[in-house]
Order: C-alpha cells, then structure tokens, then sequence
C-alpha cells in the first residue's frame, strides 16, 4: 500500500465539503441535544484510534470538514493513503475544541472515515493483485454505493488507487439490457443516444455475446462491456472484438469478486469493474477517546 501521488483532497470542492457536513450534522442532531448539558463547552482533547490493523487511511477530508463546521481543530498524525499498523491500536490523529461539540461531530465523522478507509483499503488490496499479475489495465468501481454517499465512497476508490467508472448517470452514456430492450436494438439505442450527448461523451454498451458486442461497436460504441462472462469465454470474446475493433474498449463485468479477478486478466480486456468494491465492503474500525484531564496532587506544607 503507497501514499497517493497526490493531494486528492484538491478534487473536492469546499462548498460541497461544507454541505455535506452540515446534513450529516443535521441528520445526527436535528433538534436537541441533552446530552451536551452534561459534559458543557469546555476545552478538551480527543484522540483518534484505528484499531484495524494494515488498514488504508481515507476520508480526511470529510473527517476534518464535520469538525470544522462544530469550531473544533483536526491534528493528523498521518498522511491520506497511509498504512496505519502493524500494531494492533494507531493514534490516527487529534481533535481540539469545546467537549460538546466533539461529541456532536463524533459518530458522523468516524462514519465516513470507516467507510472511506475500508473502501480504499480493499481497493489498494485488488490493485496489488493486478500489478503482481502484471496486468495493467484499470480495476474500477461502479455506481453500486450508498445513496448520499457516493462522493465519499468514490473519492475513497481514488485514495485506494483504482479507477471510479462514470460517478453518475451524466457521466458517461451506458445503455444496460433494459435500454436495449426498450428501444428495440443495439444500433437503434446509440444512434439515440449519440444525437444527445454528442462529441464529448463516451457511450458504453452492456452485452451478453461476442455478437452484441460487434453490434454496439459497429453502431459507434466507445467501450463494450462483455457482462457476466465466465473467463475463459471472455478471453475468446475480447480477443475477436479487440481484432475487429482495435480502438473500442473492453470491459469485464459481473460477477468478479476479490478472489476470482485473476481470472478475468487478459491482455485484450481494458476494464475489469467490480460492485464488491463498494457493495460488502468491510469498514475499518476508528474510534474517538476524550481524554481525561490530569489530575496533579495538591501538597500541602506545613507550618
């Protein structure tokens, strides 16, 4: 597992940042909270601990931006896309400010930080498996995400190092087997298609045989995707549309898992797409301790 080459936070706008932050917030406290009268407004510190070992860390950004939005401060020990381990409990980082308000941010803010850490982490674990392979076409994600989550779980895929696929219907054009069917044919569905996305936009076609794949490709597809292929008939599959068509894309899809990704390497498959990226996806387990104030011992002198 290696730090990203960049700083991935640069992709998510501010604005959007401060958005989300204000409805995970508002979902979490819509009204009252009693238990703020307890514990008051002020100065502590907490500590955050990942105690799931050899994990990716991802999601600083929406983590800080929950905190930010409470006048609290977000301390990292620790670089985004970090292995965080061997040991068994890694301090993660340090939140300031006033003890209500910690508390407040604290179950939003280790949501996303464990569903965006366990993200990556499986995706850095299925690149590896690619780049060990030799294999160096793109591992990518799906639309398979949880709803008002996908900005979190796609930008995770990004800290992990595989490829999101389109974030959303707008995209990229993909015309599943209920388009076809509703339209009436292959040809007929991206010439449709084409007339309202025009230049700038790739158009991908879900295909269940070598044939549908040659249909969509002569029609203008920019990618054909062989769906639920076993292997060995995508290896023959890919191979003849890769002679025919040289410049479409081809995408495998359905049905991969973690364990049988190896199967479906082959050097005329671009595109290996996997919902279990997103879908099972176990979390990493992160959790926020205030710490207790020292207590020094009072020494009395005598007289």
């Amino acid at each position: 597992m290696t730090t990203p080459q960049y700083d991935l936070s640069h992709t998510l706008p501010p604005h959007t940042l401060t958005r989300l932050a204000r409805e995970w917030l508002a979902e979490d406290t819509p009204n009252f909270d009693p238990a703020g009268l307890c514990v008051g407004s002020h100065e502590v510190e907490a500590r955050l601990l990942c105690k799931t070992p050899c994990s990716m860390l991802a999601g600083r950004p929406f983590f800080t931006a929950v905190f930010t939005e409470l006048s609290c401060t977000v301390e990292w020990a620790h670089k985004e896309g970090a292995q965080l381990g061997p040991d068994a409990v890694a301090q993660t980082a340090v939140v300031r400010g006033p003890a209500r308000c910690i508390l407040l941010g604290e179950r939003p803010a280790l949501n996303c930080l464990a569903r965006a850490s366990g993200i990556a982490t499986r995706c850095s674990q299925l690149q590896s498996i690619a780049r060990e392979a030799g294999w160096h076409g793109h591992v990518a994600g799906t639309r398979k995400t949880t709803p008002g989550f996908r900005l979190v779980e796609k930008y995770a895929m990004l800290v992990g190092g595989l490829s999101m696929q389109r974030q959303d219907l707008s995209g990229m054009v993909m015309l599943k087997d209920n388009h076809i069917w509703a339209s009436g044919n292959i040809t007929q569905a991206v010439r449709d298609a084409r007339s309202v996305c025009g230049f700038s936009s790739k158009i991908e076609v879900e295909c269940g045989s070598r044939e549908e794949g040659s249909e969509a490709a002569t029609a203008g597809a920019d990618i054909v995707m062989l769906d639920n292929f076993k292997p060995q008939e995508l290896h023959a599959a890919a191979q003849l549309l890769k002679e025919e068509f040289p410049f479409v894309l081809i995408e495998a899809s359905g049905g991969v898992t973690s364990d049988s990704l190896h199967q479906y390497f082959s050097p005329h498959v671009d595109i290996i797409s996997l919902g279990c990226i997103t879908q099972g996806c176990p979390v990493v387990d992160f959790s926020l301790k205030v710490q207790k104030p020292v207590a020094f011992p009072i020494i009395f002198q005598l007289k």
